[in-house]
């Protein structure tokens, strides 16, 4: 870990003066809520386990908070901003606080979804503080396409921590919960208070951590077959799995004979499934027949 000077970070103060000389508002339709609270964001980076070694991907760095933090413990970091104002700021607040890490930074000016590469070395981590509106398809966005990131932490609204960290059997398991455990192991990792951000939301926060997995699913099924049955499972969470996968088997028949053979009742839920129980769903989908299946379906 490199040595920083103590008010390296940005805190309450230094967070409003940059805002208003960058004429920065912050957002709602952007979820933009800026932490002031140079503790956390150290906290956020322990929790994290951030190595000296490590090249930490940021996605949605505001005003540059959590990048200081994590400049101070890694070797790299690379972040993806799409504001203009804020990725055109950034930069400087870095190369001004922590001149002698600036060389380890990089900025993308660009939105997250749209990312397929970055500069440098390949990513092995990625801590983020996600706008709630667009966390959960960001996050998994970025594990699909950068397998590299071995540990991912991210602070996202307590709700969508609670989704995405959720077991079977669980009533907010879900589509998040079991596309995230397609690549990784997930736990909840801590809450962090509306006091620490700014504006203050009107809802708390919460850490979710999320561990590659040493092997993946093991299944001969695509992911795309596989997250094809997760969503039709809880596209109607309420229905048994035979009735809410008749269109995508073809059939409720079709449906109730795919369960059986991968030995699901076809009285189950889809909140009962782990994802390896949904991949042997896939693999055993019914050869579809002209006619059979509607449009889009087999995605």
């Amino acid at each position: 870990m490199s040595t920083t000077e103590p008010d390296a970070l940005l805190g309450p103060a230094d967070i409003r003066e940059l805002a208003a000389t960058l004429g920065v508002r912050p957002t709602k339709q952007r979820g933009q809520n800026f932490v002031i609270d140079a503790n956390t964001v150290r906290r956020i980076v322990r929790t994290a386990e951030v190595r000296p070694d490590d090249v930490v991907v940021e996605v949605g760095p505001g005003l540059g908070s959590l990048t200081l933090a994590l400049l101070e413990a890694a070797d790299r970091v690379v972040a993806v901003e799409i504001d203009d104002v804020l990725a055109g700021a950034l930069p400087a607040t870095v190369a001004a606080r922590m001149p002698q890490r600036a060389d380890r930074f990089t900025l993308v000016h660009s939105d997250a979804m749209q990312v397929r590469e970055l500069p440098g070395p390949p990513p092995t981590a990625l801590v983020a503080n996600l706008p709630y509106n667009v966390a959960v398809p960001v996050l998994l966005t970025m594990l699909d396409r950068f397998p590299s990131i071995e540990r991912t932490l991210v602070m996202v609204q307590a709700e969508v921590a609670d989704r995405l960290a959720a077991r079977p059997g669980n009533k907010v398991y879900g589509v998040p919960s079991v596309k995230a455990n397609w690549y990784t192991d997930v736990k909840r990792a801590g809450s962090i208070g509306r006091k620490v951000f700014w504006p203050a939301p009107n809802v708390d926060s919460g850490l979710v951590s999320l561990v590659r997995r040493a092997e993946p699913v093991a299944t001969t099924a695509s992911k795309a077959e596989v997250f094809a049955v997760v969503d039709a499972a809880f596209a109607q969470r309420r229905k048994t799995l035979r009735a809410a996968l008749s269109g995508w088997a073809g059939s409720a028949r079709a449906a109730e004979a795919a369960l059986v053979a991968a030995g699901i009742s076809p009285q189950a839920r889809g909140e009962a499934l782990t994802v390896e129980e949904f991949a042997a769903i896939a693999e055993n989908k019914p050869a579809s027949t002209a006619g059979d299946q509607p449009a889009g379906s087999a995605e």
